[in-house]
């Protein structure tokens, strides 16, 4: 078996589909972008076409290694993001060449079913209450909303009461069981952080995200003393490298790879292994399309330590598509009761519609995220 032939599709919302095709008629695919960045990681992948075209694909492992080592130059998002779409698609290329779901060869799963939250918006109190009882009625335990907005490097109490009183909202709508994750997307600076986490301890949050940048370390090790909130991050880092000192300096509860950007379900299976010798809990980042979903539940199938699995299904980026949009069958991302149902099918387990997806290309489609700036015009976090 060789790959022979290797394509890209930008689509809406902001999706980079790769699809690898061998000698004998097997296609995989894969979801490798860097959000924003479509386009230079579109050109990596097909810079790396040379290592590509004429290898075995069943040999998972020694293309990994030689797409990362190869290069002299490696990490960071583009390189890695399109080391992940590959490494998605030649999975999925075995698991279809052997019939098995690609979780069966990972050491097969550990549960039948996984936990999933959904996003709600949070403009106001009343539309996060609202947002979040529809979720609630959806079937959904647990949501993740937005805990800040635009934040300088100290807040004013008007701000931080207004950004208390929506999380304040969606417990009162939801009652004390329901899981309430906060995002603060890296948006707040420790002053603000701190006082935010104390503030936050009685609603019982069932994580905060991105408290601060990631790469302020020391800074999340200190909240990480200050508070009993769990804390959460991963979805910037790259490799198991990225995720070592988090772990080895005791700073994060929960660990969120992104399978898109982290090195795909060769490297984010690796993460999640040293996660669980830290004992530290594996969550993945998936605010991308279907092909990424099914990437994080097959190594959600096979680890101990995932808790609980994001996805995109009526998120604010999707004008206009869903995840399961450019799939033949979309039940097999079939939600209830705050989960997912075990993916049978072979390789990644779901069906890519090559069709639509050819039909519906936007070959120079930009999706840019915004923008933010402060009252004083100087830039800030998105």
């Amino acid at each position: 078996m060789k790959l022979t032939k290797i394509e890209t599709f930008r689509l809406r919302p902001r999706w980079l589909l790769l699809r690898l095709e061998t000698d004998d008629g097997f296609v995989g695919w894969g979801e490798p972008v860097v959000e924003g960045r479509a386009a230079t990681t579109q050109a990596c992948i097909h810079e790396l076409e040379p290592y590509l075209l004429g290898a075995d694909p069943r040999y998972v492992e020694d293309i990994w290694q030689t797409l990362y080592r190869g290069g002299f130059y490696r990490g960071g998002p583009v390189l890695t993001s399109a080391l992940s779409g590959i490494d998605q698609a030649l999975w999925d290329i075995k698991g279809k060449a052997l019939g098995v779901p690609v979780h069966e060869l990972l050491g097969g799963r550990v549960r039948e079913k996984m936990a999933v939250y959904s996003w709600i918006d949070s403009d106001t109190p009343e539309i996060a209450a609202r947002s979040a009882l529809e979720k609630k009625a959806q079937g959904f335990a647990n949501i993740k909303m937005m805990g800040t907005d635009k934040m300088g490097w100290i807040t004013d109490t008007p701000t931080l009461n207004a950004l208390l009183e929506k999380v304040q909202a969606v417990r009162d709508a939801v009652g004390p069981d329901f899981g309430i994750a906060i995002d603060f997307h890296g948006r707040v600076h420790q002053s603000t952080a701190r006082t935010l986490l104390r503030e936050l301890e009685p609603l019982k949050p069932l994580f905060v995200e991105e408290p601060v940048l990631v790469e302020n370390i020391d800074v999340f090790e200190r909240l990480h003393r200050f508070t009993s909130i769990p804390l959460a991050t991963g979805e910037r880092n790259y490799t198991r490298w990225g995720f070592k000192e988090l772990l080895e300096r005791g700073c994060v509860d929960i660990i969120q790879p992104d399978l898109s950007h982290a090195g795909g379900i060769s490297e984010v299976r690796r993460i999640a292994a040293m996660a669980e010798a830290y004992d530290v809990a594996l969550a993945p980042h998936c605010p991308l399309g279907p092909v990424a979903l099914a990437a994080c539940l097959q190594v959600d199938f096979a680890s101990v330590n995932a808790c609980l699995q994001e996805q995109s299904v009526g998120m604010a980026y999707n004008k206009g598509q869903e995840v399961g949009s450019y799939l033949r069958d979309d039940s097999v991302f079939h939600y209830r009761e705050g989960y997912v149902d075990l993916l049978q099918g072979p390789g990644l387990g779901v069906d890519v519609d090559e069709q639509i997806v050819r039909s519906l290309e936007e070959p120079d489609l930009a999706w840019k995220n915004p923008v933010f700036r402060l009252e004083d015009g100087c830039v800030t976090e998105w």
